[in-house]
């Protein structure tokens, strides 16, 4: 929850190189963040904690999560570290071009001027990825002059430094912002540790630059931005390195009466990934080096356009949009005596492309809304070779057949103003989302478990419906949504066999282990009901309550039989949030929040629980003056042990969980200055 801080610089949105919100929006489930609701969140993935539903895939914040478990879904129908939810910055796809996942150290809050998070397949403008919805992220632009930066500290190692400033530039302005973190972490084994765990470990930096200027009717804005982060995995040897950058130029010009309004945006980014595994001795008394992916370089490029006019009582869009992605997966593998033998290149590349209409008409109260879309989605080059390291001796060679598909996607939704500020919406909806590089072509290791990747993938297909009820008042403000929805041809990571045993193209599986595939299975069912509100009990107490509750179940059919009526792995039941902001003293702000989870399971076949967990963040600012606040955080404050993994356990070998982050303080400094502090 929001804590009352000093004021924010005015946020003047100058030159802004985007078209105004659409119409439609209205229709659909939308949930807004505003800065404030930002400000106290140590991390963008833990503010978005505050809609219902929106979870990375694991427990983990970004704090701990390896970079290939970050992916996002804004629906808790099933967990995937590819992300089942598109993520934009300012439209500019911001999911990994090999893997799907989100550095979100790389996204920065401060950075940020709101966050529109859309629930529901993203037809129209949105396409591939946009599954079970849209996470839209609008970068801040402060006026020439105003800058603001914040420092931070508290134990467990934590340091966190981050700014941004906007000058003047010839015929418009430049934006710089910077952010920078470390923490030393925790050990997440707590029950009878051994040598084999360690801390899990952060240190990660990213800065971006932005030129924004009027050009004849329209405005343009060119960025460049860089990330790095380096994880320790919390056990001995085992560590990640993500790397990457992006450049994006926009023009944008909105739409006026008898005047088209446009949008056209190109993009590239590069990314690489370093990722080492291990494999864990009974009694964790050791770990052993299973798998070294040294190198990962990936980029993707993509284009689109859009076209919007007004009408006399809506507005028509019309667009497109390319997206490209290559890459290989370098790695050594095979441990003998502790040294890998083999090498491993892995990749391919993929390319889609789509049009879409989208038109909404308004009806006194009502509001109509209804979209067409067709993408071609297509994968080539995929290849895994490996070989011997010693003698360069190939091993295996495969190069898979490329494939093509069509898919076709809609959306249609009305919705119907009531008295007293009320609405009530119904909506219908497909999506689509093509598996990426590293679930076609990459196989990996965690701790005792490998999961082979499955080049005969296709794309996922959601088809949903949902019925919306809600008010937007000044006081009070609240919205419920029931939903159905099917997910075919559904991305999971299927168990083949529980070690000791031998697997042809992994190698040894231990006792403990087990080998997954990935493959589509043939549907995931999903209905539930989410709610969010927020009451402004007086001037100085704001409360916002939420919960999502879903059913999800596994449809094996007859090719994976054994899943059926089963839950999806990560997928919990419900999750529930509490949180207040109270302003006691005019220098004096107050904020706490309470989130809790229903248990989930760890793996397809529902036997790794991870029991239900609670909670607890509070943080009080003090106004020094108009410029400067103080901060006192404190994270699950009562020290909650929050399951966030768990490993199978055998006759000879028990399985270990993993838990989250311990009780932590943070202190910290905000400054502000320049127009509007």
């Amino acid at each position: 929850m929001p804590a009352d801080l000093p004021p924010n610089p005015e946020i003047v949105v100058v030159r802004a190189a985007r078209l105004p919100p659409r119409l439609s929006d209205a229709a659909f489930s939308v949930i807004q963040l505003t800065p404030k609701d930002l400000a106290t969140a140590p991390r963008l993935d833990t503010a978005l904690e505050q809609v219902p539903g929106v979870s990375l895939f694991r427990r983990t914040s970004s704090l701990a999560a390896n970079p290939t478990t970050q992916g996002v879904s804004t629906r808790a129908i099933a967990g995937s570290g590819a992300s089942r939810a598109l993520v934009t910055l300012d439209g500019v796809p911001q999911n990994d071009p090999f893997g799907g996942w989100v550095i979100w150290t790389s996204l920065p809050p401060e950075n940020l001027a709101g966050v529109n998070v859309v629930r529901g397949a993203g037809a129209g403008p949105y396409g591939s990825g946009a599954l079970t919805g849209v996470i839209s992220l609008d970068e801040a632009q402060p006026a020439p002059g105003a800058w603001s930066g914040d420092v931070e500290g508290g134990d467990g190692g934590q340091a966190r430094a981050a700014g941004i400033a906007a000058l003047a530039a010839p015929g418009g302005e430049v934006v710089f912002s910077a952010a920078g973190e470390h923490s030393d972490g925790w050990v997440p084994v707590e029950d009878h540790p051994g040598a084999a765990d360690t801390r899990l470990t952060l240190t990660d930096a990213n800065a971006s630059l932005r030129y924004l200027a009027d050009l004849g009717p329209g405005a343009l804005a060119a960025r460049i931005a860089a990330f790095e982060e380096d994880r320790g995995a919390g056990l001995r040897g085992a560590q990640s390195r993500a790397r990457g950058a992006q450049a994006s130029l926009t023009y944008a010009q909105a739409p006026s009466a008898g005047h088209w309004g446009w949008r056209a945006q190109a993009w590239g980014d590069l990314s690489n990934l370093y990722n080492s595994s291990v494999s864990v001795a009974a009694g964790r008394v050791s770990t052993t080096l299973s798998n070294v992916q040294y190198d990962t370089p990936a980029d993707g490029y993509g284009a689109n356009i859009a076209l919007r006019r007004l009408l006399d009582h809506g507005e028509l869009e019309l667009g497109g949009d390319l997206r490209g992605a290559s890459g290989e997966d370098r790695e050594h593998f095979k441990a003998v005596a502790g040294v890998l033998t083999m090498d491993r290149h892995a990749g391919g590349e993929t390319l889609m492309g789509g049009v879409y209409a989208e038109a909404s008409e308004h009806l006194g109260p009502w509001l109509l809304v209804g979209a067409a879309r067709v993408d071609d989605w297509s994968s080539s080059d995929g290849h895994r070779i490996e070989h011997k390291i010693s003698t360069g001796a190939v091993t295996l060679n495969l190069h898979p057949p490329g494939k093509d598909q069509a898919l076709p996607s809609f959306r249609l939704a009305v919705r119907r103003d009531l008295p007293a500020d009320g609405f009530i919406r119904l909506a219908a909806y497909s999506g689509f989302r093509a598996p990426t590089l590293n679930e076609l072509y990459r196989p990996f290791r965690v701790g005792n478990d490998v999961t082979e990747s499955n080049p005969a993938l296709v794309p996922e297909k959601l088809y949903g419906i949902e019925g919306g009820v809600g008010q937007d008042g000044a006081v009070l403000k609240w919205s419920a949504t029931g939903f159905y929805n099917r997910l075919e041809k559904a991305v999971a990571n299927v168990t083949i066999a529980h070690g000791p045993f031998l697997s042809p193209l992994d190698g040894f599986i231990v006792a403990g282990g087990t080998l997954f595939q990935r493959e589509n299975i043939p549907a995931i069912d999903a209905h539930g009901v989410e709610f969010d509100s927020s009451l402004r009990v007086s001037a100085n107490l704001t409360t916002r309550t939420a919960f999502a509750w879903t059913e999800a179940r596994v449809d094996g059919g007859s090719s994976a039989p054994q899943l059926t009526g089963l839950r999806p792995a990560e997928t919990p039941r419900l999750t529930a949030s509490l949180g207040a902001t109270w302003r006691p003293l005019d220098r004096l702000g107050l904020t706490g929040d309470v989130r809790y989870e229903s248990l989930r399971f760890d793996d397809d076949q529902n036997t790794r629980r991870l029991n239900p967990g609670t909670n607890v963040d509070a943080r009080a600012d003090w106004r020094l003056n108009g410029h400067a606040s103080l901060f006192l955080a404190m994270d699950n404050l009562f020290d909650a042990k929050i399951a966030t993994g768990h490993t199978a356990s055998t006759a000879t070998v028990p399985g270990a969980t993993s838990y989250d982050e311990p009780r932590r303080f943070r202190v910290g400094l905000t400054l502000r200055g320049g127009p509007g502090a």
